[in-house]
């Protein structure tokens, strides 16, 4: 029987209520009568409430098989479907994902498509479809369904045989697609062929090209590098081991560097240029343990760490890191960590920071320096005035021993004693018109660091000046940007501790959050908790498939439910389907 299409459908986004917030979906679709127009971007008549998400060029109608209805019946109990029930635009007769592979086009009704790319799924699904596993499950069962790109835009009705006219290059189907990137065991032969397809879109792409590149390095990483963005390599111990204060540098008016010795005879392990520690102290007896994070701020050493902190108004711990702690104190530390590193490469290097930003783009500028790299490096450093530029000496000479090294500092409020030329270039603060008449390329890799304001202006100047996001890098010591698709009404309010009786189960530390609360198993995951706390959370999912709320797992172990379909990162955590079994620290 040839394939044919039974079904268009439509709808516009709506708000619905779940779980206590508004979510904005397109997902509601119902059958539309007669022929319609099928546009390069959509269906005359329907759209998506996601748009990072769902929609686009590559993602401009979804396409879902009655045969997969029938499937999903009987798996489910359920008799209840009706056409669209799985948001889909298309519902079919034929064109299996086991056999419809990326870059097949078909000619339905006056109009040419191609196929582009698995579903990706998320917990929109699992509302439509009131299974809150269904988006774990249409993976898991190789039923992911697939979108179509518009090549020509043309009239489509319920009842128009479909007809292939071109087969894709290397026969991966959609199955196997979506299986090499969200299931374990990933081929370099399965993944070179998927490389080769011009029709998968770039966001496929660009995930199978992660996951390549770490198999072929030659101690690969663990973890799926194409979906987290936690990867790295795992911390090198779990949880904390106490090092010796063995110098104390005052850096400026309002910072101070610690540097760390071992406390007993094992040696440490390397940081890579960019990463951080953190440190769990107890500024006084019979108060709450606190935990920060702090970047490393010198060449990666296996004898010491150095981390340098910035006074902070009202700051208990860093008050506490200032004026109590003596040379010759043990402190608890864990393993370096984060992604923020150094990547390798021929392009300039522009290190931009400010304040006591400096202190990871800092540890990159000396391992540039100590490998006498012969990539231009640009240090371009933002402050105050004199009194408040930290490592001035050490970030001058570390320049100097760089072939192409060249510098930048603006003070934004000079000193009478500050001068010009020679503690400062120029009044004002850092931007990318100021960039560009340096002689700075907008090919370059930048990474950023520094208060919020100064981040969100680069990042907004350099997008404007046409730099690629994936040459610009940024590290922020607060909690992450949250990712909620979908979610309107995201709250505001500082982290606190859930409502209602306080909880009898494990510690739950969120460390960028500086909060610490006791779980409460009326939870049924650590990220309900999280929310239930108004913590900062990334998630998409919400059943261990897309790894977006992968993040990392200080000290302690959680158990999963479900399993996730590709376990974490080994240190890190899937917050979306696990719980505590004991005390843990998260890095949210």
């Amino acid at each position: 029987m040839a394939p044919r299409l039974v079904s268009v459908n439509i709808g516009l986004p709506r708000e619905i209520t779940w779980r206590g917030k508004t979510v904005r979906t397109g997902i509601w679709k119902s059958p539309v009568v007669g022929r319609v127009i099928v546009r390069k971007l959509n269906i005359d008549g329907d759209g998506q409430g996601d748009l990072a998400g769902h929609g686009g060029s590559n993602r401009a109608v979804m396409v879902y098989q009655l045969d997969s209805y029938r499937y999903w019946e009987r798996q489910l109990g359920r008799t209840d479907f009706s056409y669209g029930q799985f948001g889909e635009n298309f519902t079919v007769e034929g064109l299996p994902d086991i056999e419809v592979c990326i870059g097949d086009r078909y000619r339905i009704g006056t109009a040419l498509f191609e196929v582009s790319q698995p579903r990706v799924t998320c917990y929109r699904l699992g509302i439509r479809m009131d299974e809150p596993q269904m988006a774990a499950l249409v993976v898991a069962h190789h039923r992911p369904g697939f979108y179509f790109r518009v090549l020509e835009e043309g009239e489509v009705g319920a009842g128009d045989e479909i007809v292939k006219v071109t087969e894709g290059s290397e026969r991966m189907n959609v199955a196997e697609i979506d299986a090499l990137l969200y299931l374990p065991n990933h081929t370099s032969e399965q993944l070179e062929r998927a490389l080769r397809i011009r029709a998968l879109s770039q966001g496929w792409q660009d995930s199978f090209q992660a996951i390549l590149q770490n198999q072929k390095k030659e101690t690969p990483e663990p973890g799926n590098p194409g979906l987290t963005q936690e990867s790295g390599p795992p911390p090198a111990w779990s949880g904390f081991r106490q090092l010796r204060v063995s110098r104390i540098n005052r850096e400026s008016a309002g910072v101070v560097s610690l540097t760390l010795t071992p406390a007993d005879d094992r040696p440490l392990v390397a940081a890579l240029p960019g990463q951080f520690i953190i440190l769990r102290i107890q500024p006084a007896p019979n108060v709450p343990v606190l935990l920060r994070n702090y970047s490393l701020s010198d060449l990666p050493s296996t004898d010491h760490y150095r981390v340098s902190i910035k006074l902070e108004v009202n700051g208990v711990a860093s008050s506490y890191l200032h004026n109590q702690v003596r040379l010759g104190d043990l402190l608890d530390v864990a393993a370096p960590r984060g992604n923020f590193t150094l990547q390798p490469g021929e392009k300039q290097v522009v290190l931009l920071s400010a304040g006591v930003g400096a202190t990871p783009v800092l540890a990159m500028l000396h391992s540039l320096a100590a490998e006498a790299s012969p990539r231009e490096v640009w240090w371009v450093f933002g402050a105050r005035n004199g009194e408040e530029h930290p490592f001035a000496e050490e970030s001058r000479n570390l320049v100097k021993t760089l072939p192409r090294g060249k510098s930048f500092i603006a003070y934004s409020r000079p000193a009478s004693r500050d001068r010009p030329g020679t503690d400062f270039d120029a009044s004002g603060r850092i931007t990318v018109e100021a960039l560009e008449k340096l002689g700075v390329r907008c090919d370059a890799d930048f990474y950023l660091c520094g208060p919020a304001g100064f981040l969100r202006d680069l990042r907004q100047g350099l997008a404007a000046w046409g730099v690629s996001d994936n040459r610009v890098h940024t590290e922020i010591f607060g909690p992450s940007k949250p990712i909620t698709p979908g979610v309107v009404d995201r709250s505001q309010v500082p982290p606190h501790p859930p409502e209602g009786p306080v909880g009898s189960g494990p510690r739950v530390s969120f460390v960028r959050s500086g909060l610490n609360v006791c779980w409460n198993p009326k939870f049924s995951s650590l990220l309900d908790f999280a929310e239930a706390c108004d913590v900062p959370v990334r998630w998409a999912c919400r059943t261990g498939v897309c790894h977006t709320c992968e993040s990392g797992l200080i000290s302690g172990s959680v158990a999963y439910q479900p399993d996730p379909l590709e376990p974490p990162t080994q240190g890190n955590l899937l917050i979306c389907c696990s719980r505590p079994k004991d005390d843990v620290v998260i890095d949210l």
